[in-house]
């Protein structure tokens, strides 16, 4: 059983459509947050054994421990209650709110089609590491679900793309133009099937794409060597923050440039670790090298 007495992290949020990432951060019933600025020295070790972050927002009851592998830090019991009450999961058909449908681009031949409620704006966007994206609509919840299923249907748009493509790419994208044209194709031919099983409750918005290169600060050549697997008791990451996406932090370290998936960081209690201790953790070779078995 794992029982927390240190700062937890809770995650890399995107709050503000021009301002930087934000990592939240936990002690019992206190909350702060961080912005991570580019440039900055960034620096942690992680300490103890991996808890369970509970359900919305509830503690684990049994305080398990999982693995250092698993981005989502919940037990199965924990994550089947968090799944029981999720859109994203299907398990709410109810949902009063109003949601909008988007296309999302964030790589060459990678778009994706998704919903979001329309309060949350742009952030799960953001959140995604969506390079650019366009709304397509706004509507009932039913109608926007109804709508991703067409576009998967009819134009074999997928509705996931996993990270680690969104990363293999992210080093060396196309110019702007280029980005926005592939959104805008696809963006013509969906709204093209408005007469082919849209909802009639489904608004159609105007096309018009929105990017966030620079915003990430990937607008331009970076090269990535490798990504963080897992993180271990004593084990550190450090390193001056040059990029940010979804949620991945790209550290400058001695040995070329290193993305860490916040989401490893949550369940642990972590401490501060100077920008000189590197990369004391397993990690995988972007580069095509595979995976490094031990710690360096």
């Amino acid at each position: 059983m794992v029982v927390a007495t240190g700062w937890q992290c809770t995650g890399l949020r995107w709050p503000d459509a021009q301002g930087p990432p934000v990592l939240g951060w936990r002690r019992g019933g206190a909350v702060r947050a961080s912005a991570q600025m580019y440039g900055a020295e960034f620096g942690f070790r992680a300490q103890g054994e991996r808890g369970c972050t509970g359900a919305r927002g509830n503690a684990c009851p049994v305080g398990a421990v999982v693995s250092g592998r698993s981005t989502g830090a919940r037990c199965p019991e924990c994550a089947r209650l968090d799944r029981a009450h999720s859109v994203a999961a299907d398990t709410i058909a109810d949902d009063p709110r109003t949601y909008r449908v988007y296309l999302a681009w964030f790589g060459p031949g990678m778009v994706k089609v998704g919903i979001t409620a329309e309060e949350r704006e742009a952030a799960r966007l953001r959140e995604q590491g969506a390079v650019v994206f366009s709304w397509l609509g706004r509507g009932p919840l039913m109608a926007c679900r109804r709508t991703e299923e067409l576009l998967r249907s009819a134009l074999g748009v997928p509705d996931r793309i996993p990270y680690a493509r969104k990363r293999a790419v992210r080093g060396a994208l196309p110019g702007a133009a280029e980005r926005g044209a592939e959104v805008a194709e696809l963006y013509g031919r969906a709204v093209a099937l408005e007469g082919a099983g849209w909802p009639e409750s489904l608004e159609r918005l105007p096309f018009e794409a929105v990017d966030h290169a620079r915003l990430f600060g990937i607008d331009g050549v970076v090269e990535v060597a490798s990504a963080v697997t897992e993180l271990v008791a004593g084990g550190a990451v450090a390193g001056r923050l040059v990029a940010a996406a979804g949620p991945d932090l790209h550290l400058a370290t001695a040995d070329g440039v290193v993305v860490l998936d916040t989401r490893l960081m949550t369940g642990w209690e972590l401490a501060a670790a100077d920008a000189r201790a590197g990369v004391g953790v397993p990690v995988a070779d972007l580069g095509g090298g595979g995976v490094q078995g031990g710690l360096f």
